[in-house]
């Protein structure tokens, strides 16, 4: 009946992260839940107890509430403790498959016909973070960046340099015309000269022979 129980259990938990169930004093309930590694779980319960004079449920002090979380199936116990009517309880697992997670409470007599309402809530949350693997990973980033930021200024540094030989070039480019310019209007003024000088070398040749 147990196993058709933790069955039941476990089909309901898994849609829903809320239920209520009804516990005889020496009776215990369990219900699975599948977690993985390093994973937070947050229970919270309210009990209740039937009151035949009140006919209806309600508190009791004396009445207190077992909880009792253990792997599956080494049965390794992760928490065992004993709360009041209201109470919460909270665990990591440290390692990954389905944990029992039991409710029943502290009355022993198999004689008592109280009956209990109990309300419970899990929360399962995130894993827990590794903060040695969140440290290694930002210096991880951070030497990734500093990377980065030498390569840009490398890059930056190789583009004020291709800058700096660009303007070396128009400058030498601009002078290397300059002076081409420069040494060809000396071509030609030497070149008009040394005709200049030629007609008026042959016109003194012809009148030398003309006046013979």
């Amino acid at each position: 009946m147990r196993f058709a129980l933790l069955s039941f259990l476990f089909c309901f938990l898994s849609s829903v992260h809320a239920l209520h169930f009804y516990l005889d004093a020496n009776q215990k309930r369990c219900f699975i839940e599948e977690l993985p590694t390093d994973t937070v779980v947050d229970g919270h319960y309210r009990a209740r107890e039937w009151s035949e004079q009140q006919q209806a449920y309600a508190e009791n002090p004396d009445l207190g509430i077992i909880v009792e979380v253990q792997e599956e199936p080494s049965g390794h116990v992760v928490v065992s403790t004993v709360g009041p009517l209201d109470g919460k309880f909270t665990f990591t697992s440290h390692e990954a498959g389905d944990h029992s997670i039991c409710i029943s409470t502290n009355y022993t007599s198999w004689f008592s016909h109280t009956h209990i309402r109990l309300h419970l809530d899990i929360v399962v949350g995130s894993t827990k973070p590794d903060l040695e693997h969140d440290r290694s990973h930002v210096n991880e980033l951070a030497t990734k960046i500093r990377d980065l930021n030498q390569k840009l200024e490398d890059i930056r540094r190789e583009q004020q340099y291709q800058r700096e030989r660009e303007a070396d070039y128009r400058d030498l480019s601009e002078s290397t015309n300059s002076r081409a310019v420069w040494y060809s209007l000396a071509q030609i003024t030497v070149l008009l000269a040394t005709c200049a000088w030629q007609l008026r070398h042959l016109k003194r040749f012809f009148e030398d022979r003309k006046s013979r």
